[in-house]
């Protein structure tokens, strides 16, 4: 399952995003995982919590991107969820269209059974039709 927080740049939705991940990691009986493209936040994150910096793996496209999630997938098979900061930034999708993106991540998440909270820098009524149901928070 894939859930949304979107907004403009600026309003907030990191700070939720480590609420999220830092409540979670509390009743967590599998891994979790936060992707992001540096380690500004690492000192907020539970340690429970497994930070990867997307940047360290030179994933530059969108494709590489998947590749990417997928690798996590099937190196973990305890993979409760993924946490993704600055998605447009890690998944190379700035100034693209993200459906073909969002619809394999929803693919993927349901068939390895894990979620995946996305923070977008889109609001949420100028995301595509395909993510709009997604939207948890709207900023």
């Amino acid at each position: 399952m894939i859930q949304i927080i979107s907004g403009e740049k600026g309003k907030g939705k990191t700070k939720i995003l480590l609420d999220k991940v830092n409540t979670s990691i509390k009743e967590a009986k599998g891994t979790i995982v936060y992707l992001d493209k540096n380690t500004k936040h690492m000192y907020e994150l539970n340690n429970k919590v497994r930070l990867i910096n997307v940047k360290d793996f030179f994933v530059e496209s969108a494709d590489e991107f998947m590749g990417f999630i997928c690798g996590i997938a099937s190196q973990d098979s305890d993979l409760e969820k993924i946490y993704l900061d600055s998605f447009l930034d890690i998944a190379c999708l700035k100034d693209k269209d993200i459906s073909p993106v969002i619809s394999k991540l929803d693919l993927i998440s349901a068939k390895f059974n894990f979620d995946l909270i996305i923070s977008i820098s889109i609001p949420a009524d100028k995301l595509p039709e395909i993510a709009k149901d997604k939207v948890i928070v709207a900023l």
